[in-house]
């Protein structure tokens, strides 16, 4: 009895010094949160998520919900080129996963970070921060942004405009890496560093198994394996927005009823260890539909059908840009087309005169297994020869590399 008597003692001690320590942790992180001043709505969101990685972990949960001590400068090279969908070789086969896609980027970029010339360990030099640890890192043998805590981390793009720098028709783009089930990503429609808060503004929650807006709902994701890299985009048109998850369209919402400022990615860890990664980010300014400008212009031109560098392989979420051809193409049966590709003035002239014209057969040889016959295609390369922008600047590269399609 008195064994029994000394046991539920200690227990009792041991369970008040839990509370104690407990509570210690909860008024601490109540503390961190007011100090760090993070949005509140986020807050609630992000509270939210953790509650439901809890219950996760305690109920079995998922099998990857593991930390790790691994950082990204660590991972394995193997991992890494199994995982990424946009910036490894793309097979027919891959193209085809994509057939339905309907996603078309805006014309002109406002912004574009390949993280080119980026030091490994610095912050990303084209954004600012509000709030966070945030760093380039290498991953796979490419450069990447690394959310390298599991406390939020707030980032702007640094823009030459000033004020509201989002047209009224725009699309944003960046491939986004999933460690777990619960790596959040966020997007927010204003600059939380240099605009001011709007009183209603719902954002984009982005996770593996789940994309919502705010306000609106949102659409649960089939579960996969991870770690994997993912192509997010968003499209938003006058009052409607569309956000993408890989090729699938996973929310469509017609009447936003709210006007976006600026941007704002808000990524963290959900583990420690478990890396938040993005790379490849664009912003560009929206346009007209591909037939109005072919009426208009006799030509349009597309900054949406994207190559592996230095290649002519096609990347998948270039799909939605072709599938768009393919239907005007077939909607309109007298319309012929020459596919010119044009390249920045990066490297070698021959070698780009090259690559522009193997581009061009690339597009192509998509359209006519799509279903376009090959006599009613044209191939031209201009190689560097005809920039339409300047050559110094990351937005000016990004839309001399274009593919132009001209009524023959």
């Amino acid at each position: 009895m008195r064994g029994v008597l000394l046991v539920s003692a200690m227990a009792f001690l041991f369970a008040s010094a839990s509370i104690s320590y407990a509570g210690f942790n909860i008024l601490k992180k109540v503390q961190d949160k007011v100090e760090r001043k993070v949005d509140h709505e986020i807050d609630k969101s992000i509270d939210k998520g953790i509650d439901e990685t809890e219950k996760a972990v305690k109920g079995g949960g998922d099998e990857s919900t593991g930390e790790s001590s691994g950082s990204p400068m660590q991972s394995s090279e193997k991992e890494a080129k199994t995982t990424s969908t946009s910036s490894s070789g793309t097979s027919q086969q891959q193209l085809k996963a994509w057939s339905k896609y309907d996603f078309v980027p805006g014309d002109e970029i406002i912004f574009l970070d390949d993280l080119v010339g980026e030091e490994n360990g610095e912050f990303p030099s084209r954004w600012d921060l509000k709030s966070g640890n945030v760093e380039i890192a290498v991953y796979g043998g490419e450069k990447v942004i690394n959310f390298a805590t599991v406390q939020p981390c707030d980032i702007v793009p640094l823009m030459k405009e000033k004020g509201d720098y989002l047209p009224e028709k725009f699309t944003i783009e960046f491939d986004a890496y999933f460690s777990e089930f619960c790596t959040p990503y966020y997007v927010k429609f204003y600059d939380v560093v240099n605009q001011r808060p709007p009183k209603t503004l719902p954002y984009v929650h982005i996770k593996a198994t789940y994309v919502g807006v705010e306000g609106f709902g949102g659409t649960n994701l089939t579960t996969r394996k991870y770690p994997y890299w993912e192509h997010i985009a968003i499209s938003f048109n006058t009052r409607a927005l569309k956000v993408y998850f890989g090729e699938q369209r996973v929310m469509n919402i017609p009447n936003l009823r709210a006007e976006p400022m600026g941007l704002t990615l808000h990524s963290r860890q959900c583990h420690g260890g478990k890396q938040a990664l993005i790379k490849n980010i664009r912003i560009a300014k929206g346009s007209k539909k591909l037939y109005d400008r072919i009426v208009a212009d006799g030509k349009f031109v597309t900054r949406g059908i994207l190559f592996d560098v230095n290649k002519a392989t096609i990347k998948p979420e270039s799909m939605g840009v072709i599938n768009s051809i393919v239907k005007m193409m077939k909607a309109h049966e007298e319309l012929n087309l020459r596919i010119e590709g044009h390249t920045d003035s990066d490297g070698e002239k021959g070698f780009n005169q090259e690559l522009s014209e193997k581009r061009a057969q690339a597009v192509k040889d998509v359209l006519v297994e799509s279903g376009i016959a090959s006599s009613r295609l044209k191939t031209k390369g201009h190689g560097e020869s005809k920039p339409v922008a300047d050559n110094s600047t990351p937005e000016g590269k990004a839309n001399n590399r274009r593919v132009e399609f001209v009524k023959i």
